[in-house]
């Protein structure tokens, strides 16, 4: 995980504890939303992934608001953005941040793994 940090982080400015908290967000985002066979495809071939889907705090969408974007198109990537914003991530840096990020998992879970789960989630392709 510590060179996915270090890489998200010279791309983006963002600071490493901001990284950190932000790459568990969305991997706890992917494990609830994506394509199960491929989520834990991508986890297992990221050292650490689970770890830090785990201390993510992510309970996911809270509240009423919470539960109406989820079920609004794209409103799962919506409450991810607002949830990335809250931990520190500028709107602006959201997108070079998902490609990093993406880029390292296809690395290392593979094309196949990561096209099925960016296809598999409404939305989430316009972050990438």
């Amino acid at each position: 995980m510590e060179a996915l940090i270090a890489r998200i982080t010279e791309a983006t400015g963002l600071g490493a504890d901001v990284v950190e908290k932000a790459v568990g967000l969305i991997l706890a985002f992917l494990a609830k939303e994506g394509p199960q066979d491929e989520v834990n495809k991508l986890l297992e071939s990221m050292p650490g992934a689970r770890e830090a889907v785990a201390t993510s705090g992510d309970g996911g969408p809270g509240g009423a608001m919470g539960g109406l974007m989820g079920m609004m198109p794209g409103g799962g990537v919506m409450a991810l953005g607002t949830k990335l914003m809250a931990a520190g991530v500028p709107m602006s840096q959201m997108q070079p941040f998902a490609r990093e990020l993406f880029a390292y998992g296809r690395e290392h879970a593979g094309e196949d793994t990561m096209g099925a789960i960016v296809g598999g989630i409404p939305g989430l392709s316009q972050f990438l």
